[in-house]
């Protein structure tokens, strides 16, 4: 038995994962894959995989360029979701803010430096033509972190997937203001290099029996009800997503990888460009 650590973040999208683990898919091939879940998010992974204390991880894409760029040796093996991850602005209910104008210069909770939340800020006020230098920063941890510092009023606003976000909005606790989709695709698949290097057979078994669950994951009969019973969300908000949600097979081409680092050196979110040959690694 192979043992390989692979971290994701406790959400929907990763619920394919489970089903492989639980109905002993990776085990038949000899395979002990061991997930953990990571609420902070793509900032702890990054760390993570920097550590060794994960072989692979299911990431944002801006969140592990973002990294590999400042010298995290991990490599992307596939696009694990291809349609963009959208991301809702939250603030408190009871808080006076009505429409995106009114966040200008207010302070984001983030759950971590580095982490999505923080670069969808970016890209936000970007979109908005505001000065991203002028961003202030309370890191959270996690979505119950960012609930504390919106109710008293430590920071202003949280950006967080909107589904997942949808039951403290329905609570009252949240309201959201606006969507803010990704302008690339959600999450691919990292894998740390030194454990590629060693153990290439592994990850492409890994990845041929994630992307035969994946491919059929929609059509798994009542799926839609049990997502919304381990998440916690109204069947018709499940319905919504599952709808908007395309998971992916593929790796990144040449031509998106560049897209996306270019949008992202536009916003400032890196600095200096990697090279696709050194990064994107097909299997």
């Amino acid at each position: 038995m192979k043992t390989v650590k692979i971290a994701g973040v406790p959400e929907h999208f990763n619920l394919p994962w489970h089903l492989c683990i639980e109905n002993g898919e990776f085990e038949a091939e000899n395979i002990d894959l061991q997930w953990t879940n990571v609420p902070e998010g793509t900032g702890k992974m990054c760390q993570m995989l920097r550590d060794g204390e994960t072989d692979l991880a299911v990431i944002l894409t801006e969140g592990i360029l973002k990294d590999i760029s400042a010298g995290n040796p991990s490599k992307i093996v596939q696009i694990y979701v291809q349609s963009p991850l959208i991301w809702g602005i939250h603030v408190a209910a009871k808080s006076d803010f009505k429409t995106l104008k009114d966040l200008k210069n207010k302070k984001v909770a983030i759950s971590r430096v580095g982490s999505g939340s923080q670069l969808m800020a970016y890209v936000n006020a970007n979109e908005q033509g505001w000065k991203t230098d002028d961003l202030e920063f309370e890191i959270v941890n996690t979505i119950d972190g960012a609930v504390d510092a919106l109710t008293n009023e430590k920071a202003d606003y949280f950006m967080w997937e909107r589904f997942m976000t949808k039951p403290l909005v329905d609570k009252g606790v949240f309201r959201r203001i606006d969507d803010c989709p990704t302008p690339w695709p959600s999450f691919i698949i990292a894998v740390r290099e030194e454990f590629l290097k060693k153990n290439s057979k592994v990850v492409e078994k890994i990845l041929e029996i994630i992307n035969s669950t994946t491919t059929d994951f929609k059509e798994i009969p009542e799926i839609d009800k049990k997502l919304s019973e381990l998440f916690n969300q109204k069947a018709e908000d499940i319905k919504e997503w599952l709808k908007l949600t395309q998971w992916s097979q593929k790796n990144l081409t040449e031509k998106s990888f560049n897209k996306i680092q270019n949008q992202l050196f536009d916003l400032g979110i890196i600095d200096k460009k990697s090279i696709f040959v050194e990064t994107v690694k097909a299997l």
